[in-house]
């Protein structure tokens, strides 16, 4: 019996895999990239972790960038300005 239209929710094509970004050995002096993802409380844990990575661990200074929307990726304008701007990005969820 042949059932037409059924989608499987598990399937996943196969995609290439990219390999992790190499750690820096200190932050010291680096310029260090958040991203928010405009999740509830995002902007408050951004705001908290920029400032401890540039107090404990020497960074020049945190970058705070905002997406639209949860749901979206970010704008290239944004990964291209962080880009040109940070040596160091990490993309932060809210709760």
């Amino acid at each position: 019996m042949e059932i037409k239209g059924f989608i499987d929710p598990t399937f996943s094509a196969v995609q290439a895999k990219v390999p992790p970004a190499r750690r820096p050995a200190s932050l010291a002096g680096k310029v260090i990239g958040l991203l928010d993802n405009t999740k509830e409380g995002a902007d408050i844990i951004l705001q908290t972790i920029g400032d401890a990575l540039v107090e404990r661990y020497g960074a020049a200074r945190a970058v705070i960038r905002k997406k639209e929307m949860f749901s979206k990726v970010a704008a290239p304008e944004i990964i291209n300005e962080m880009a040109g701007e940070v040596q160091i990005a990490v993309a932060a969820l809210g709760g």
